[in-house]
């Protein structure tokens, strides 16, 4: 067996820069910064080959809801890698991918589910479109072929979840490979485009979304929408009448809804499903990130009984000709499964509850800041939009400024934003807007 040797910093550096492509990363920044490389991570702390400490303030892309070498999730992924490593889900199964499905369909209002594995959330919204094509296909519909989602949507980097979330500057370059959809407009209740306040809001947002399903309703198979919070647009949060008027809307239409709960589900917005605070049944939902903790890849589309069973082979062949190699991978449920004990025992989404009011709190005096445009936070999600001709500018100054405090953050554009896992405890959550607040008061004044 070949023993890599190990190296310090600056060699580990050099290699990298040598072989690896980094996503969603500059080049310009890779070969400018001395980046961090890490080595190991213990609750909200990641730590680097220099020994210092990280505060993963951004839960590794949301993914590390419990923070990093949980026990009880290192234990389940070690116990079962001495069991069973691999083995598909093609007309075979294993008891950690029955037992994850079979706990995951008692999370929704209706549990007659099936629950179709992947291991990343943009391949459980390809699943979940295509799903939602050959639904209508199989019931003589076939004319029932388009999409409708937000501007500014984000479902991924797939040519299928670019279609339906398409980014302007990371994804225009790929136009001739994308189908169209409807683009309804995006609501963001605090940039409210209408002028709207909380208390005079009567959801005008929707109107947009409204004249796409009376004008073209009959060709339309579903509607995919990140519930509550658009979270790569630079989480834009809006209200939960918003998706109630959109399962009304999809009901009196006959049009399938999608939630695409990667980001916001499991626990992220104070509720286990962001779609729970508008108290509504989705057809679909796309679930990833934090499901196994964020550590082994796993995703998961969760489907409607009723869609489920028009894909029989009898007497038409409707089968769902569609998977990946590592669907349900034996291990990644071990640790997926593992993670809702986790949720369940330690009570993380009524923690979450309590956590996320400090936040809020604590963000809210940021408000009256300079070169701030507006603050916003739903459960464990805070971010500061910064106005301005500079506000980007502004935002990638706070980046530094924190990474000299050891806090990792990524600027989304103008918005700097705080998505620390939901195990954080008070008093950091509570220091680290303080010190956003400091980096603000005395620094942000760029005009």
């Amino acid at each position: 067996m070949i023993e890599y040797p190990a190296m310090n910093s600056k060699q580990y550096r050099q290699a990298d820069r040598s072989c690896i492509w980094h996503p969603y990363t500059k080049f310009s920044s890779i070969n400018r910064e001395d980046f961090p490389v890490i080595i190991r991570g213990k609750g909200i702390y990641l730590y680097d080959t220099d020994g210092n400490r990280w505060l993963d303030a951004i839960s590794s892309w949301w993914a590390c809801a419990l923070g990093h070498n949980h026990p009880r999730i290192v234990s389940a992924i070690n116990k079962q890698a001495k069991k069973l490593q691999h083995s598909i889900l093609g007309n075979l199964s294993h008891p950690p991918a029955i037992e994850l499905a079979s706990e995951l369909v008692k999370l929704f209002p209706n549990r007659k589910r099936r629950v179709l594995f992947a291991s990343d959330g943009a391949s459980a919204v390809e699943a979940a479109l295509k799903i939602s094509l050959q639904y209508w296909h199989n019931i003589g519909r076939p004319e029932k072929n388009k999409f409708v989602s937000l501007e500014n949507a984000y479902h991924g980097d797939t040519l299928g979840a670019v279609s339906v979330g398409k980014l302007e500057q990371f994804h225009k370059q790929y136009d001739p490979l994308l189908f169209p959809v409807f683009r309804a407009e995006s609501p963001c209740c605090g940039t409210c485009i209408h002028g709207k306040k909380p208390e005079t809001c009567k959801v005008e947002c929707f109107t947009s979304m409204e004249k796409i399903f009376q004008k073209h309703s009959s060709k339309l198979a579903a509607v995919i929408v990140e519930p509550l919070c658009q979270c790569a647009a630079g989480m834009r949060i809006y209200s939960p009448r918003y998706l109630q008027k959109l399962a009304s809307l999809c009901k009196k239409y006959n049009v399938l809804l999608i939630a695409d709960e990667i980001a916001v589900g499991y626990g992220r917005t104070g509720k286990m499903f962001a779609f729970e605070h508008a108290q509504i049944d989705p057809d679909i939902v796309c679930i990833g990130k934090a499901m196994s903790a964020g550590y082994l890849p796993i995703s998961a589309t969760v489907v409607k009984e009723k869609i489920f069973k028009t894909f029989s082979d009898t007497p038409d062949d409707h089968t769902f000709y569609h998977g990946h190699t590592f669907a349900g991978n034996p291990i990644a449920c071990a640790a997926a499964l593992e993670t809702l004990k986790v949720y369940k025992d330690e009570n993380i989404v009524a923690r979450v509850a309590v956590t996320s009011k400090l936040l809020a709190k604590k963000m809210s005096k940021l408000r009256d800041l300079p070169n701030v445009l507006d603050v916003r936070c739903l459960g464990m999600i805070g971010a500061v939009e910064l106005g301005g001709s500079k506000g980007i500018q502004i935002a990638l100054y706070i980046r530094k400024e924190m990474l000299k405090s050891k806090i990792l953050v990524r600027p989304l554009g103008n918005v700097i934003y705080l998505m620390l896992p939901l195990v954080t405890p008070k008093k950091i959550v509570s220091s680290t807007v303080s010190l956003l607040r400091k980096i603000l008061e005395e620094k942000a004044y760029i005009t």
